[in-house]
């Protein structure tokens, strides 16, 4: 008898962006997959933050904070401008504190494999690790931390929050992959997630995939709905979104407003 393969969908780097999460959900759906792991930041950058919120309560199983999550709802963050007020009113009670409240990682058995997820690194979700890596942050990435905790050190780890989607594999056999953003991918703004294939929380090797799925959506329904609540930093957002050029990188590469993708 063939042996049954479990499908775990990673979706990450939301950012508010509705439109963009049905259709990937949408797609999730068509595929039979029912196991829903999201990597983080629900909010900011686009206009639908609290209906974000309240569609991954209802359809992820797994929900890992962020650090828009972080910084956004914090009562003590030091940055501030009309959109942060903007995006941070648009939440409804109680979405602010289940956001800060949210596990840094989380661990589990795939095959085999020793996997684990987190936003953006192993000890921060502030501290970034692109795809430009070096060595030494290579190996961080699998190392425990005060922020992950103690326990077996992961073969695989995954993690959103520079919406560059990769896959990379060391002689060691250790897996590093990113999962790119469903609502803000960069480059191409496509939004893309991870389909996670292995036999689930069995501690036996058995076939094991990692695959990245772009879905198309309607780019131009989500401006309009931004457009129409009146959301600021609208054209930064329509660069981003229909183009894939970071909103950083739009008029001053040496010194952009601010830096969290």
């Amino acid at each position: 008898m063939p042996r049954h393969l479990d499908k775990i969908a990673l979706i990450s780097d939301v950012h508010g962006n509705l439109t963009a999460l049905e259709a990937v959900l949408a797609d999730i759906r068509d595929r039979g997959i029912e196991r829903i792991f999201n990597l983080g930041d629900y909010v900011g950058k686009g206009p639908r933050g609290r209906e974000v919120i309240d569609r991954c309560q209802e359809v992820c199983e797994v929900n890992l904070l962020g650090n828009w999550d972080d910084a956004l709802p914090d009562p003590d963050r030091g940055f501030d401008n009309e959109a942060f007020r903007w995006w941070l009113a648009q939440l409804s009670d109680g979405q602010g504190d289940w956001l800060r409240k949210l596990p840094f990682t989380f661990d589990f058995l795939l095959s085999g494999r020793r996997v684990r997820l987190f936003h953006a690194s192993s000890t921060s979700v502030h501290r970034r690790v692109r795809f430009d890596h070096t060595e030494a942050e290579f190996l961080e990435l699998f190392a425990n931390t005060p922020a992950t905790g103690d326990g077996p050190v992961p073969d695989v780890v995954g993690y959103g929050d520079t919406h560059d989607p990769y896959y990379e594999v060391d002689r060691q056999r250790r897996t590093l992959f990113n999962t790119g953003s469903v609502g803000n991918s960069m480059d191409d703004p496509t939004p893309v997630y991870v389909i996670l294939e292995g036999v689930y929380g069995s501690a036996d090797e058995a076939p094991f995939s990692i695959q990245f799925v772009r879905v198309p959506y309607d780019v131009e329904t989500e401006l309009a709905v931004a457009a129409e609540l009146g959301m600021p930093e609208l054209a930064e957002y329509t660069s981003e979104i229909r183009d894939g050029v970071y909103r950083g990188e739009m008029n001053d590469l040496d010194g952009p407003k601010y830096h969290r993708r």
